[in-house]
């Protein structure tokens, strides 16, 4: 494809900074904006910076927004509605789609009205409420924050108990320690099954034909223990329009098309033997998943964004067999400790011991004199990914390439694919989610 100028605008955290280095490799004009002033680092070294996006709309041809703005008076829907409507190609949602994620009870009511199936749920504005819901209707249920706390995602909790009365503990320490924040949560009822993601590309009309299946792992330690993270590392695998996506965002087509709707939008869902049951939307990129997407997109991954930001049919070229993303971290992840970061991990030296980059990723990072070094202050300096025909394959390229990798107190998971390999797959394939080719 010919040269385009790509705009980048991570309007909190640099989210982005990955895909804006791959779109500027693959030889295209590239401007990137963050707004976070503790984060306006990451990316030096790799890709050329603005510090004021909306100077550089007219000479765009393609901008990209990063996140949703979850708490922000103006998210990044709303901009880039107004951006489309003024003739621009925009990778970005919409405020109805924006709502999705900062809203579940909204996104479960969207769920509902299009004839998909939903996991039991009540949203509470008082604690004793829903305390009460659960002692008078005893089961496992999932406390999911609603409003500003949602993402801090220790405050996520997963019942253990038939009769709810950890959720009942648990329900009472919020409403001492966060009552003043926490002015609304979900309580989920509780299924078992395998949990992925359905992951599909929208170009504001339709999906496009590859869907990609994921599986996040966001505890911090392998065995899936620790506390909540944003995430530590995902396995995935690109298939058809299977029956897995047209029980979900198959009935949501319309709706989307409705709302002009561009980019990435991913569901997570508990599948098992009874049914598909959708969680939570995450209506945007998912991190480090486009890093991993990034890796397993064979073709030009600017074509494949500037193609849907004009509401064309990409003509995509994907990996046939399995991806590993595994998130490298550095104290204090995923806490907050100014001290501990500033002594352990602040302009840290991210060392190779090998003159190959091929599937490292970049995340709070910059380059100082040809060194990679750490950035920002949230301690996830790169991703790295392997690719192979089996999920076995995939791992032992992804860890095989973090041997060879540097970085005093680096941690992360190294059971990243395990699940698929120990039954996941199976399970899926059983129960007839998947179809032939499909992984």
């Amino acid at each position: 494809m010919d040269t385009e100028r790509f705009l980048f605008v991570s309007a909190d955290a640099a989210l982005i900074t990955d895909l804006a280095w791959q779109v500027h490799r693959e030889g295209h004009d590239v401007k990137y904006y963050i707004e976070a002033e503790s984060d306006q680092e990451i990316g030096d070294g790799f890709v050329p910076k603005t510090d004021d996006w909306r100077a550089e709309v007219e000479w765009a041809d393609v901008i990209v927004f990063d996140d949703v703005w979850v708490g922000s008076d103006v998210g990044t829907g709303e901009l880039a509605q107004e951006l489309r409507e003024q003739g621009k190609a925009v990778v970005g949602g919409t405020p109805n789609t924006d709502h999705l994620e900062e809203d579940r009870g909204y996104a479960m009511e969207v769920l509902e009205e299009h004839g998909v199936n939903t996991v039991e749920h009540h949203v509470f504005n008082d604690f004793d409420a829903g305390i009460q819901h659960v002692q008078e209707n005893p089961a496992p249920y999932v406390i999911k924050p609603l409003g500003e706390v949602q993402n801090v995602k220790r405050l996520l909790y997963v019942g253990n108990e038939d009769d709810g009365s950890d959720v009942v503990d648990v329900l009472r320490a919020y409403k001492k320690a966060w009552g003043h924040r926490m002015k609304g949560f979900q309580l989920q009822r509780k299924v078992q099954g395998v949990e992925v993601a359905i992951c599909g590309f929208f170009n504001g009309e339709e999906f496009i034909d590859q869907v990609n299946f994921n599986f996040e792992h966001k505890k911090l330690f392998p065995g899936n223990i620790g506390p909540q993270t944003g995430e530590m590392g995902t396995s995935m695998f690109w298939a058809a329009q299977n029956k897995l996506f047209q029980e979900t965002f198959g009935k949501l087509e319309g709706w989307l098309a409705d709302e002009g709707y561009v980019g990435s939008i991913d569901i997570n869902c508990i599948v098992n033997e009874n049914g598909i049951y959708p969680l939570e939307f995450t209506p945007r990129f998912g991190y480090p998943t486009i890093a991993l997407q990034e890796e397993s997109i064979e073709s030009s991954t600017g074509e494949f964004f500037s193609d849907l930001a004009h509401g064309n049919e990409p003509d995509v070229e994907v990996h046939n067999g399995y991806q590993i993303g595994i998130r490298i971290v550095l104290p204090p992840f995923p806490f907050d400790d100014d001290k501990t970061y500033d002594e352990n991990s602040r302009n840290a030296a991210v060392v190779f011991e090998t003159e190959s980059r091929e599937g490292i990723h970049l995340e709070d990072a910059k380059k100082v004199d040809g060194q990679w070094r750490v950035a920002g202050g949230n301690g996830m300096p790169i991703v790295v990914t392997g690719k192979g025909d089996t999920m076995q394959a995939a791992r032992e390229q992804a860890y095989d390439r973090i041997d060879d990798i540097v970085m005093p107190n680096m941690y992360y998971r190294d059971d990243i694919g395990e699940r698929w390999i120990n039954g996941d797959g199976d399970r899926l394939q059983a129960w007839g989610y998947l179809g032939p080719g499909d992984g």
